[in-house]
């Protein structure tokens, strides 16, 4: 048996090149100061370790091998000429690792001194990069030593006795492996308002490196990770910078060797500040979602045309990456839950704001349709519970009484004690007008008028038999509303839409006003929770919606002795899993076999990873491939095939999630009769066989 894993785990699936990621690392090596010639023992120290953790690219700090802080010393010929041998010596050692290098030196040209960068593979300098903007002010005299290197464009020098591109116009660019490009900047070029990396992600970088000194400062920590997630965000890039650390001259500053790995805001990975030993982070950057997030985006692209198209001004830099497709394991986090944040400051800060979109959206609607009732099918369950509370919150806010809602259960051939029980005490407790309709009087009728098996007592619990319920209920709901000039709210969620599981028309696909269809499965009880903790309602209250969250999610349209109670779950898949299909799929447009991968990587060990708050450790489940495959190939099936004219068709509601929406007015626009044939088949040949 390991053998024969051993064997599956060699198949390009396993691998982050083959789903467009890059390992990324940025290092803080022991500093020694002016002396080159142990830099650069230190630097290949850890390209060595680098080149062991299979990193792709690695970025040292500002001036590592010549040291940042040594002043006049800088221009020093004897400092030259060691800087040279360290840079040869460097070369050299990185003709045996697969790792991109790029390291930082003093480097004189043509009569001045340039504060540089270089990238380094495989015993080849691929270009030097001359710092922009030079730092003048406070404790920075860079212009004492440096020349600027803006402007200077189409330069070649002479190096370690290679011809190599010199200039500010360089991006580099593995030629068999197309996720890897890069654009290198030092230190003060991205606290400048128009940081050089800017223009190379404009031109087609996906990641941006920075080797910067920057001294340790109160608050300077902050500022640094601030400016390289805005960048990252900005640039929609991924962001690699690395900060000199232990061994720089304390004479004036002290240096506290922070590294930060940024991709589209998102923060990968950071170092531990002010550690003496030798430090390094390795992050794996999804240069693919990267590049689907550019096409999305317009703005992106504008900024490009509007700067004159700068791929048309930089020269780019090929190079022989040789990546291997082998397994490597995976360098960052993934979240199970991508709607619900598994720290817990954050989850509560995205309640907040999700709850209150809900309220203050159907505030509106209220306001502009003069309606002056609200109707709402209440069964019990999680939708229609949520459903009401945001609706009895809105109804506080516009200092109108709560039996303004009028509330209905309405039992069918499956409902529960439980849930009807637990209907009837929401309402109760939160003072709304509650009623009861019984459909199973006029569902009988139905189904003996269009000569359903189950009229003549035969136990035939179809969609059919479910749907009459559903349309029942809903025909209901809309002429209670013409009769009480009321609104109807909807209560089915985004995790439904996605995946058609609601009736079309007459059932919970239409309403009003569905104040749920921004909000996923996975966050609604969250946001339940969260109106617990924060005292929105009374104790009584809190005490029925307790009830409901330890409730099985269940459409109860089947009586129960058709077998156990009807599971949603068992019918159409876990919708942890969906709705982490959902955001990659709608949001990202990443490939089926990608997602696959990505899921294989957040499910296939509960003892891994964070878990949101709520989740004990008996509902933390984990699933193997095979099982996501299968969940996978539904979803993308009900997903692109079956579902799509329904949300064609969907009421106005508001968008909660920046992870996306399905209105076919925002978010997601597809044609009706669509085929998941693409999705399918890449998903099949992107697998591992088995």
């Amino acid at each position: 048996m390991p053998g024969a894993m051993a064997r599956v785990k060699t198949h390009p699936f396993y691998s982050i090149h083959r789903h467009e990621l890059v390992r990324v690392a940025a290092c803080t090596p022991p500093a020694t100061v002016g002396d080159p010639a142990a830099n650069a023992r230190a630097a290949i120290d850890l390209a060595r370790k680098a080149d062991a953790q299979a990193v792709d690219l690695l970025v040292y700090p500002e001036l590592n091998l010549s040291s940042y802080a040594i002043d006049d010393l800088h221009m020093q010929a004897a400092q030259h000429i060691a800087t040279e041998q360290a840079i040869a010596a460097l070369v050299k050692a990185s003709s045996k690792l697969r790792t991109v290098l790029v390291v930082g030196a003093a480097i004189p040209r043509n009569g001045r001194l340039y504060n540089c960068a270089m990238a380094i593979t495989r015993g080849r300098i691929l270009g030097v990069v001359p710092k922009s903007f030079l730092p003048n002010y406070r404790e920075f005299y860079e212009k004492r030593w440096f020349a600027s290197g803006h402007g200077l464009t189409g330069l070649s020098i002479e190096l370690a006795g290679q011809t190599v591109p010199f200039g500010t116009d360089l991006i580099f660019s593995a030629t068999d492996l197309p996720s890897l490009i890069f654009h290198i900047e030092i230190c003060e070029d991205f606290w400048s308002p128009t940081p050089p990396s800017t223009r190379g992600a404009l031109a087609g970088a996906l990641i941006c490196c920075n080797l910067s000194a920057s001294p340790s400062l109160i608050g300077k920590g902050r500022d640094r990770a601030m400016l390289a997630a805005a960048q990252s965000s900005r640039a929609i890039c991924g962001y690699v910078f690395s900060a000199s650390g232990p061994g720089e001259s304390t004479t004036d500053l002290v240096w506290d060797g922070q590294g930060l790995i940024h991709e589209n805001g998102q923060l990968l990975a950071e170092s531990q500040r002010f550690r003496c030993e030798t430090d390094m982070i390795v992050a794996d950057v999804d240069a693919g979602r990267l590049k689907n997030e550019r096409m999305r985006n317009g703005t992106f692209n504008d900024a490009a045309a509007f700067a004159g198209h700068p791929e048309t001004q930089f020269r780019r830099v090929g190079f022989d990456h040789k990546p291997d497709f082998a397994d490597v394991g995976l360098k960052r986090d993934v979240r199970r839950f991508p709607f619900v944040p598994s720290n817990a400051e954050r989850l509560d800060a995205d309640c907040y704001e999700a709850f209150n979109i809900q309220v203050e959206g159907l505030i509106k609607r209220i306001e502009s349709t003069r309606a002056e009732k609200l109707i709402i099918g209440v069964s019990g369950g999680l939708d229609s519970s949520h459903a009401l509370i945001v609706a009895a919150k809105a109804m506080d806010r516009m200092k109108r009484p709560r039996d303004a809602i009028m509330g209905f259960t309405m039992p069918g051939f499956a409902t529960s004690e439980g849930t009807r029980s637990n209907a009837w005490k929401l309402m109760r407790a939160l003072g709304v007008n509650g009623d009861e309709i019984d459909i199973r009087p006029a569902a009988q009728q139905l189904l003996s008028d269009i000569r359903h098996p189950y009229a003549a007592g035969e136990k035939i619990y179809d969609v059919t038999f479910e749907n009459v319920q559903a349309g029942l209920r809903t025909d209901y709901l809309f002429r209670l509303a013409n009769h009480h000039n009321g609104l109807v709210i909807g209560t089915g969620d985004l995790s439904e839409l996605a995946l058609g599981w609601c009736t079309y028309g007459v059932g919970d696909q239409m309403s009003h006003y569905a104040v749920n269809a921004g909000v996923p499965k996975t966050l609604i009880q969250y946001l339940i929770r969260w109106a617990m903790a924060h005292d929105q309602f009374d104790a009584a209250t809190d005490h029925v919606l307790m009830a409901i969250l330890d409730t099985e999610i269940s459409p109860e349209l089947v009586p129960a002795d058709a077998g156990t109670i009807q599971s949603t779950e068992a019918r159409v898949g876990p919708y942890e899993l969906h709705d982490f299909f959902l955001n990659l799929v709608a949001r990202w447009g990443l490939p089926p076999s990608k997602i696959a991968f990505l899921a294989w990587h957040a499910w296939k060990d509960s003892t891994a990873g964070d878990w949101p708050a709520g989740i004990t450790p008996a509902a933390q489940r984990s699933y193997d491939l095979p099982t996501i495959a299968t969940w996978l190939e539904a979803f993308l099936f009900r997903f692109f095939t079956i579902s799509q004219f329904k949300r064609s068709a969907i009421p106005n509601g508001p968008k909660v999630s920046p992870g996306g929406a399905l209105s076919p007015r925002g978010d997601w626009r597809a044609p009706s009769d669509g085929t998941a044939t693409a999705w399918l088949e890449e998903l099949k040949t992107g697998l591992p066989p088995g």
